[in-house]
C-alpha cells in the first residue's frame, strides 16, 4: 500500500507531462514553430561544421557577391559568405537570449515567490520597485544599463536579464496569490513546514505553467531586444555575428541593390520570433486543462 502511495504522485506528473506533450504536438502551428526552433538550435550547436565557410572570412576579390552556387546567401562588404554569418549568428542569438531570460527568470520568480507569499510590507516593496523597473521602454531601459556597463555579449546578457525580471516577477505573483491559502498549503504550514520548504515543494510546482510559457514567450522579446541593441551598435560587437549587427552593415548598402546582406539575417530574426511566439502560445493552451481538453476533443474527431 505505502508503495502504491509513493508511487502515485510521479505516475501522475508522467501523466500530466505526457498529456501536455501530446496536447502540444497535436496543434499543428505550435508542431512548426517547434520544429523550426529544433533546426534552429541543431543549426548554432553545429554551426562550425554546417557553416560553409568561417563567419571572419573574406575576400575583397568577391564582396558584394549576390545569392549564387558558390555563395547561397551572397556575400556581404567584405567578402564574407552572408549564409555562414546567419548561422553561426543563430548561436549568438539563443546563446543571449538563453542567458537573459535565466537571469530574469531566475531572479523574477524568486522576486514574485517572496512577494506573494509573504505579502505585507515585502510584497509592497518588492512590487514598486518591480512597477517602476516596468514602467520604462524595454529597449530604453536596456539601452541604458548597456551604457554603464559598456557594450559587450555580456553586458547585453545582463541588461536584457534585468529589463525582463519585472515580468517575471508579477506574472509568478499573481500566481502564488491563487494558490498560498489552498489546502494543502496551509496543511503544511501547519505542520510546521519552514517557508522555503513551502515555496519549494508546495508553491512553486503548482504555479509552473505560467512561468513556462512566459519563458518561451521572453525568449522572443529577449532576441528582438539584442537584435535591436546590436543594430544600434551598443549590443553584440564585430566580430561575432549577431543579426542585429548584421543588418546595421547592411544598412548602407541597401541602395547599391546589395538586398541580401538584410533580407536573411531579417528573415531569421522573423522566423526565431514567430516559432518562439507559436511554441509559446501553444505550451498555454497545453498547460490549461480547459483548452487541452478542447485540443484532444478535436484530434478525437479528426
Amino acid at each position: 500500500m505505502s508503495d502504491t502511495t509513493l508511487q502515485q504522485p510521479s505516475t501522475r506528473s508522467r501523466s500530466r507531462g505526457a498529456e501536455t506533450w501530446s496536447a502540444l504536438l497535436s496543434n499543428k502551428l505550435a508542431a512548426a514553430g517547434l520544429v523550426v526552433l529544433v533546426l534552429l538550435v541543431l543549426a548554432a550547436v553545429f554551426a562550425d561544421v554546417i557553416a560553409p565557410y568561417g563567419y571572419t572570412d573574406s575576400d575583397l576579390t568577391r564582396r558584394l557577391q549576390p545569392p549564387s552556387a558558390s555563395y547561397w546567401f551572397g556575400t556581404d562588404e567584405l567578402g564574407r559568405d552572408v549564409l555562414s554569418r546567419v548561422i553561426h549568428g543563430a548561436r549568438v542569438s539563443l546563446q543571449v537570449g538563453a542567458v537573459a531570460v535565466g537571469i530574469s527568470l531566475v531572479l523574477g520568480t524568486t522576486i514574485g515567490l517572496v512577494a506573494g507569499y509573504r505579502g505585507g510590507w515585502i510584497d509592497a516593496v518588492l512590487m514598486r520597485a518591480m512597477d517602476i523597473l516596468f514602467s520604462f521602454p524595454v529597449v530604453l531601459l536596456a539601452i541604458a544599463i548597456v551604457a554603464v556597463l559598456s557594450p559587450s555579449l555580456v553586458n547585453t546578457m545582463i541588461a536584457i536579464g534585468i529589463v525582463f525580471t519585472p515580468i517575471f516577477a508579477r506574472v509568478v505573483r499573481g500566481s502564488v496569490l491563487s494558490v498560498r491559502e489552498e489546502v494543502y498549503v496551509r496543511a503544511a504550514r501547519s505542520l510546521g513546514a519552514s517557508d522555503l520548504r513551502i515555496l519549494g515543494r508546495h508553491v512553486l510546482p503548482n504555479v509552473a505553467a505560467p512561468i513556462i510559457v512566459q519563458t518561451s514567450l521572453s525568449l522572443a522579446f529577449a532576441i528582438l531586444t539584442e537584435a535591436a541593441l546590436s543594430y544600434l551598435g551598443i549590443g553584440v560587437q564585430p566580430p561575432r555575428p549577431a543579426w542585429g549587427l548584421m543588418l546595421l552593415d547592411a544598412q548602407g548598402f541597401i541602395p547599391t541593390g546589395a538586398w541580401w546582406m538584410s533580407i536573411f539575417p531579417g528573415l531569421a530574426i522573423f522566423l526565431t520570433v514567430m516559432a518562439l511566439n507559436l511554441v509559446g502560445d501553444g505550451l498555454r493552451d497545453a498547460l490549461d486543462p480547459r483548452q487541452r481538453s478542447v485540443i484532444q476533443a478535436r484530434g478525437a474527431e479528426a
